[in-house]
């Protein structure tokens, strides 16, 4: 049976019935579920909490929404100035969370949520506009079946179900997994297209210790599951890399294994990753200093820094070691004389090299001050 199929039929069950085998235990914030549906929370599934890590007035993309138990946490916490879309293929769960959508938007005062039908690896295909299109011209032979996949092309393009660009924060709670080994790298790459510059990723899922070996992974129970389609630790930060993100970060491991099978521990972790490194690399003249504690750290595009010493950047590097996850550990120098960013020259990013700090104050820089204003411990500065 294809992984996708098995998934469906399971989770289709799983909406109509609540099953303890789908899920790892995970605390929530209990002000959070009291406007929410029991039904919603009993047939929700997850292995983590990714809505904990959204902010007040964000766009919130969910995929794999299910019953919408993380969408409308989010719903809470990003406010009447946000929105959340919560994305699923299985009926049964849109179902059940477009049923409930009202109930919660009553009883918190506004609705900021929506559900819609589509594949988590093919975000700009909306599932339900296709289908419409089909029952109007339905496949009946190779023709029908070609002229069906260019329908699908035209409505990514025309009428996308996410458009690029849009989205602050892409939240998952242990879904990737269920998406078969061919799509995995589209599906990172999807999760890229939509996010802002500066958005994130924030996904719960589930990883093994060691590489799941194929006889586990044509095991449909296993896979609908949230087993045997798990990549290794290596590979699921790997995967974000690849898709061009940065500052990729483990927030949460859980150190005991939720399930052990053949040997192989699988448990949950909850990654965020950033996207915005892209651009060109410009000189203006700035510095970072690595505050350590490590004697050295290697950033996601190559830089090598030690502790300490001041470094070279491009303004694309300045900008990003100012904003989350970086701005705690790094110290930044500004030249005295800003450079605009239109007269600013091509900078070699390959590599690190040390900025002297003539570079920054300029060559012709010889001032001399008196003493400064009296430290707050009763030293002098």
């Amino acid at each position: 049976m294809p992984a996708e199929t098995s998934v469906k039929q399971r989770y289709a069950a799983a909406a109509q019935a609540p099953e303890a085998a789908l899920c790892c235990p995970v605390e929530y914030d209990r002000r959070y579920l009291e406007v929410i549906p029991a039904e919603v929370i009993e047939k929700d599934y997850g292995c983590g909490d990714p809505s904990r890590y959204v902010q007040p007035g964000e766009t919130v993309l969910d995929l794999g929404s299910g019953t919408g138990k993380i969408c409308f946490i989010a719903a809470q916490v990003v406010g009447p100035q946000g929105r959340v879309i919560g994305v699923d293929m299985t009926d049964e769960m849109l179902e059940v969370a477009r049923r409930n959508a009202p109930l919660v938007a009553e009883r918190i005062g506004y609705a900021n949520v929506e559900f819609r039908k589509g594949r988590i690896q093919d975000l700009a295909l909306d599932l339900e506009k296709l289908d419409r299109e089909l029952k109007q011209n339905p496949i009946a032979d190779a023709a029908s079946f070609l002229a069906a996949e260019e329908l699908a092309d035209d409505l990514r393009v025309r009428a996308p179900l996410v458009a690029s660009d849009v989205i602050d924060v892409v939240v998952s709670n242990c879904v990737l997994n269920l998406v078969e080994p061919r799509a995995k790298r589209t599906l990172f790459e999807e999760i890229f297209r939509v996010l802002k510059k500066g958005g994130r990723a924030v996904i719960s899922d589930i990883v093994a210790d060691e590489p799941v070996p194929e006889a586990l992974q044509q095991n449909p129970e296993l896979w609908s599951g949230c087993i045997s389609g798990a990549l290794t630790e290596e590979d699921f930060l790997r995967a974000f890399a690849d898709a061009g993100f940065y500052g990729i970060q483990i927030l949460k491991r859980d150190a005991a294994p939720w399930r052990t099978v053949e040997g192989i521990e699988f448990r949950s972790v909850t990654v965020q990753a950033f996207k915005g490194k892209q651009g060109p690399c410009l000189e203006r003249k700035q510095a970072a200093i690595y505050l350590g504690p490590f004697k050295e750290v290697l950033d996601d595009d190559g830089h090598r820094l030690q502790r300490g010493r001041p470094y070279a950047v491009c303004d694309k590097t300045y900008q990003l070691y100012r904003q989350e996850p970086y701005r705690a550990h790094f110290a930044l120098v500004d030249p005295r004389l800003e450079i605009p960013l239109a007269e600013a020259k091509p900078f070699n990013c390959e590599g690190a090299a040390l900025r002297h700090p003539k570079e920054t104050k300029g060559q012709d820089y010889d001032a001399t001050t008196a003493g400064g204003a009296v430290c707050r411990d009763g030293g002098c500065c």
